[in-house]
C-alpha cells in the first residue's frame, strides 16, 4: 500500500480497502455493531464483535459466499437460551462458533442446562482492536465465558485478512483459567449460500476419510453427499461427519459461476468435518464445519467417550483458514 502511494497511483488507502465500523439502527438487531472489511481483491467481510468476532455476511468479487437465515442478524441486546428459541435467532453467516462447553442439542447435564449450540455467539468481545498492519488488516479481541463457582475460560481471538488477498484466517487460543479441568466442545459452523452453493457446486474432500452419517435420512443420500440439489419444497435436513485420516482440506468450487471455495483447519485440534446440508426451499444451505466432537450435546457426547478435556491452566489452539478464488 506504501508504495502504491509512493508510486502516486492512489492518496488515500480507502480507495482500494475499507475498514471501519458501523452500527445497524432499526429492526430486531438494532445495536448490532459491525466492522466492515472490504480488501483490494474484492473479499468482502462483516465481522461482529458483539457476537464473539464471528463473521456474518461475506461477498467475493461483489458476489454472496455466505448464508444468511430467514431471521437476519441476531440482536446482542437479546439471548434465548431456551431450546426452541435457537431456530427463531440463528442467523447463520460465513462463521457462527457453537461452544464452548457444549455444542448440539440443548441438553442438561446434572445440574447445569446448557442451550443449543452452547453460549460463545452470545458473548460479546472485549478489548477489540482493529487495524491495518504488514499489508494485512488484524481484527482482535477477548470473549470470556464464566460462571460463579465454576468455569472460567477464554478465548483469543485473531482474524487476519490479506490486504492484497481473498483469504480469512481465524486462530483461536483457548485458555482454562481454572484450577480444574474444563470439557470442551467446539463447532466452527462455516456456512455458504446461493449462488456459490446450486445445483452446479461440487465438494471435494480428501479420498482417505470415514463418513459417518447421522440419521437413516442421511444414508439414504450418502452418495450424493458431495454434489447438490436445485431447491426442493420441506427437503429434510442431512448431516455427515467425515473424519479425516490426515489431509484437513476442503473445496467448494462451482464451474458455472467460476469461484471456488479453499478452507483448511488444524486436524490435530479439530479432527472431524461436518457437513449440514439443507437442500430445503427458503432454507438452501451447505455448513462445512470443522469441530472435535459428534454434536450429540455434552451429556451424550460425555457418554460416546469423545468429550474433549482441557486441563487446569492450559491452552490449545484452533486455526481455519478459508480463501475464495476464481476457478
Amino acid at each position: 500500500m506504501d508504495k502504491l502511494i509512493k508510486q502516486g497511483y492512489i492518496g488515500n488507502p480507502s480507495q482500494l480497502i475499507t475498514l471501519r465500523r458501523i452500527k445497524i439502527e432499526e429492526g430486531k438487531a438494532r445495536g448490532t455493531q459491525i466492522i466492515e472489511i472490504k480488501t483490494a481483491d474484492g473479499l468482502e467481510l462483516d465481522i461482529l464483535p458483539d457476537l464473539g468476532l464471528d463473521i456474518g455476511q461475506c461477498r467475493y468479487k461483489g458476489v454472496n459466499m455466505s448464508w444468511l437465515s430467514k431471521n437476519g442478524y441476531d440482536s446482542p441486546a437479546v439471548f434465548h437460551p431456551y431450546e426452541n428459541e435457537f431456530v427463531n435467532t440463528f442467523p447463520g453467516g460465513l462463521l457462527y462458533t457453537c461452544g464452548l462447553r457444549s455444542a448440539g442439542p440443548a441438553n442438561r447435564d446434572g445440574e447445569e442446562w446448557h442451550p443449543l449450540h452452547g453460549r460463545y455467539h452470545s458473548i460479546a468481545a472485549e478489548q477489540v482492536c482493529a487495524e491495518i498492519k504488514d499489508k494485512e488488516i488484524i481484527v482482535s479481541g477477548t470473549i470470556r465465558e464464566t460462571a460463579l463457582f465454576g468455569h472460567n475460560l477464554e478465548v483469543k481471538r485473531i482474524l487476519r485478512i490479506p490486504v492484497f488477498g481473498s483469504t480469512v484466517v481465524v486462530n483461536d487460543t483457548i485458555s482454562n483459567l481454572s484450577s480444574k479441568n474444563e470439557e470442551i466442545m467446539m463447532i466452527y459452523h462455516c456456512n455458504f449460500g446461493y449462488p456459490l452453493l446450486s445445483e452446479r457446486a461440487q465438494l471435494k474432500l480428501p479420498d482417505s476419510r470415514e463418513i459417518i452419517p447421522r440419521t437413516e435420512f442421511a444414508a439414504s443420500g450418502l452418495e450424493r453427499s458431495c454434489v447438490f440439489d436445485k431447491p426442493v419444497d420441506n427437503e429434510e435436513e442431512r448431516v455427515f461427519f467425515h473424519k479425516m485420516q490426515k489431509d484437513y482440506t476442503a473445496c467448494l468450487e462451482n464451474p458455472e459461476l467460476g469461484i471456488k471455495m479453499d478452507m483448511c483447519w488444524s486436524g490435530d485440534t479439530l479432527p472431524i468435518l461436518s457437513e449440514w446440508r439443507s437442500m430445503a426451499s427458503g432454507d438452501y444451505v451447505l455448513g462445512l464445519e470443522p469441530t472435535n466432537c459428534y454434536i450429540m450435546g455434552r451429556h451424550e457426547e460425555r457418554k460416546n467417550g469423545s468429550l474433549v478435556t482441557l486441563k487446569a491452566f492450559q491452552s490449545m489452539n484452533n486455526t481455519v483458514k478459508i480463501t475464495f478464488s476464481e476457478v
